[in-house]
């Protein structure tokens, strides 16, 4: 795995980071096959049943590294494969049974914020601030930022966003519905850390639970666009049986029963 991205797995939880810090973890072609290559390994492992995504220095990530385009890529065609290399590693999330957190303190611009709404649930600081900004450099919105943007804050909300030169507070992306929370600190470097521990906290949550039931429950949403009203909840019942015959619900509903039982008692 190339140092651009460092990937671990602790009692279930894999933890990816972006580690390009000196550039904001902006994506060049490294961090890209880097990214696609850590996904992969991290939904497919069965151990993994949960996944953390956070990041290295001063912020989450910029986007698509634009010196390094600038200097190093002479054609849209090689914009475009990128881009697609960094669609597979999302693809690989969003496609998982597997509940992903994202932790992203500092700034999460561009494509970066494709990366963002790759995870089920993000946590940022309190000194956050989130965007679009495609525009700035005559460029459009990619790394599923058109796709799933809207899916997240309603399409009004989504527009305002990327025709405009706006980058949102956290408490404007806690309130839009963008992040699930912001978390404060007394500094940057405090702030960063607290929310990488809450995001890892969160993840450690699922696994301390139903963790397949967590993650069966992220599969049927983020599915649900693909089937009609009536084939999700033909879906819905058949992953609700398929799921009462596992040994964990079936503990689960007998301990639920029994105190229940006490309660009436």
């Amino acid at each position: 795995m190339s140092d651009a991205i460092l990937l671990s797995v602790d009692e279930g939880l894999a933890r990816l980071t972006l580690n390009r810090p000196a550039r904001l973890n902006a994506f060049n072609a490294d961090l890209a096959h880097a990214w696609r290559d850590a996904t992969a390994e991290a939904t497919s492992r069965a151990e993994v049943k949960a996944i953390l995504i956070d990041a290295s220095g001063p912020a989450f990530c910029a986007g698509g590294d634009v010196i390094d385009m600038a200097t190093t890529m002479g054609s849209g065609a090689e914009i475009t494969a990128l881009a697609e290399v960094i669609n597979t590693g999302i693809r690989s999330l969003t496609e998982s049974s597997v509940p992903v957190v994202a932790a992203a303190h500092g700034t999460t611009a561009g494509g970066g914020l494709g990366i963002l709404l790759s995870s089920d649930y993000a946590v940022v600081g309190s000194r956050s601030r989130l965007g679009s900004l495609y525009a700035n450099i005559g460029l459009t919105p990619d790394l599923s930022v058109s796709a799933q943007l809207s899916r997240a804050i309603g399409q009004r909300r989504a527009l305002q966003l990327v025709l405009q030169d706006r980058l949102l507070s956290a408490q404007e992306a806690q309130d839009w519905g963008l992040v699930a929370e912001a978390v404060a600190g007394e500094d940057a470097a405090t702030e960063a850390a607290l929310v990488r521990a809450r995001g890892e906290e969160i993840a450690r949550f699922w696994l301390a639970g139903a963790a397949d039931a967590y993650g069966q429950a992220k599969r049927l949403v983020r599915s649900q666009p693909e089937r009609t009203f009536v084939e999700q909840l033909s879906e819905e019942a058949r992953s609700i049986g398929a799921a009462m015959q596992t040994a964990d619900a079936q503990a689960r509903i007998t301990a639920f029963a029994a105190a229940s039982a006490n309660k009436a008692g």
